[in-house]
């Protein structure tokens, strides 16, 4: 079994990214050093740019002194490294590719589509809007009566959407339309995820997330 020493992740508290590793390190109770890139849309750290050359991006795992790069393939890579502790991925091959599938979903479709929304205006925002509502909705077929996305316990899809939920008070707002009263099953299955203290302690309120947006929006991308 890998050793927890030497554990060091960089994030950025309000990234559902980084919040996606932390949610599995704490899962799996696995000992870490956290350091927060506090400065990473105008200053970058050094030991960022020295651990993460190609995207120089959070989250960064650092174990045993080796960067891995990306969310979901350092929370598969901790789930390699430690595979005694609280599987999160399960083990049917098939159950575990779609498991993958609907994860790799959310950041090709869902994390795309959202960012149009509180970047955009008018008809490419309104088109943004639209393909939100197609998203959760099939997310809201896919979820079922289920308790979880993957059956009775919380597993690997969980972790990667539960960040995403938190937006939705952003995309709601800047969008100027309702998500939540259209999707009462992701809404109950939010609800269980944030009774985990591993979901509880790793996410931010929407509140705050929505203000750093707003200051993203102005200070960074200069829209007003």
């Amino acid at each position: 079994m890998a050793s927890h020493k030497g554990v060091v992740l960089l994030g950025l508290l309000v990234s559902p990214f980084d919040q996606r590793v932390r949610i599995t390190l704490k899962e799996k109770g696995i000992e870490y050093e956290y350091k927060e890139e506090e400065n990473l849309f105008k200053q970058k750290s050094e030991l960022l740019l020295e651990m993460n050359k190609v995207h120089k991006k959070v989250p960064v795992l650092i174990h045993e002194g080796k960067p891995v790069c990306e969310s979901l393939i350092i929370v598969q890579y901790i789930e390699e490294t430690w595979p005694d502790k609280t599987p999160l991925l399960p083990s049917d091959p098939y159950q575990k590719a779609q498991a993958r599938f609907w994860a790799d979903f959310l950041d090709n479709k869902m994390y795309d589509c959202g960012t149009r929304i509180w970047k955009l205006k008018g008809e490419a925002q309104e088109t943004a809007k639209k393909e939100m509502i197609e998203i959760l909705q099939l997310l809201e077929t896919e979820l079922g009566d289920k308790k979880y996305f993957g059956g009775d316990t919380f597993g690997y899809f969980d972790m990667a959407f539960i960040p995403l939920t938190i937006w939705f008070y952003t995309y709601e707002t800047f969008g100027n339309f309702k998500i939540t009263e259209m999707i009462p099953k992701i809404n109950e299955w939010a609800k269980r995820c944030m009774e985990r203290e591993s979901v509880r302690e790793s996410l931010v309120e929407p509140e705050m997330l929505y203000n750093v947006i707003c200051f993203l929006r102005k200070e960074i991308y200069g829209i007003e």
